[in-house]
């Protein structure tokens, strides 16, 4: 029962560690790749996702790249 009990723990904590990760990226305006993931899985299952690497291009492409999405 304890061992059930400290597994419960560390998955929380563990959760609670990656939400204080996604935030920190979002003030910093880093790319996200696990909310992508999420995203993609949640509202696109089955289409197929970008690689890390192709991910992190493609967002600052959009933030400072010509074109739309650019806003200054």
């Amino acid at each position: 029962m304890n061992e059930a009990i400290d597994l419960d723990a560390e998955r929380s904590l563990g959760q609670r560690f990656r939400s204080l990760c996604s935030a920190c990226r979002q003030v910093f305006g880093m790319p996200d790749y696990e909310r992508y993931l999420e995203h993609a899985a949640t509202l696109h299952p089955g289409a197929p996702v970008l690689s890390r690497n192709d991910y992190c291009a493609k967002v600052i492409e959009r933030r400072y790249g010509k074109g739309v999405g650019r806003c200054c």
